[in-house]
């Protein structure tokens, strides 16, 4: 499969969807935060000076998705019908896993949604605790699942 943000003469162009059929489109992203355990504990303790991390990393995650069509320059502007950011805290490494499942019915996928979700939402978290642990490594962003659309289902763990 070639390029489709690519026209004939090698131009970046955005891609024309409107003979697209508007399919029920899900798409799963993934994240990782690593960080000292110190920092981690300060969050679980909601003890850090900026407020409530994951609550304020949440809403981010939700609003960044909402506007990547304004962020990625060749993404269309969808309109998102669900966003959801989760964390699950990881004490052995230390770190916090970031999901993102974004909803839409459209033309085109929400992949870039949820990618952009879990990064705002992983950038959020280096925001708000880089006070307390300015070596924070943010990791492992990827597409897990998406689906709908003409290319079917793509799954990877």
């Amino acid at each position: 499969m070639g390029l489709t943000h690519i026209d004939e003469r090698g131009k970046a162009r955005m891609v024309d969807v409107g003979a697209k059929d508007v399919t029920e489109r899900v798409a799963v992203a993934k994240g990782r935060v690593l960080m000292k355990k110190e920092t981690l504990d300060l969050i679980l303790a909601n003890e850090v000076k900026k407020g409530d991390v994951l609550g304020v990393a949440r809403i981010a995650g939700i609003m960044a998705a909402k506007k990547t069509g304004e962020l990625i320059p060749l993404c269309h502007p969808l309109n998102v019908t669900s966003v959801e950011v989760e964390f699950e805290t990881l004490k052995d490494l230390p770190g916090i896993d970031i999901t993102a499942t974004a909803r839409v019915a459209s033309q085109t996928g929400v992949e870039m949604e949820a990618l952009v979700a879990v990064s705002a939402a992983a950038l959020t978290v280096y925001d708000m605790c880089k006070a307390a642990d300015k070596g924070m490594t943010l990791t492992d962003i990827r597409l897990i699942k998406k689906t709908g659309g003409k290319s079917g289902t793509f799954t990877r763990e």
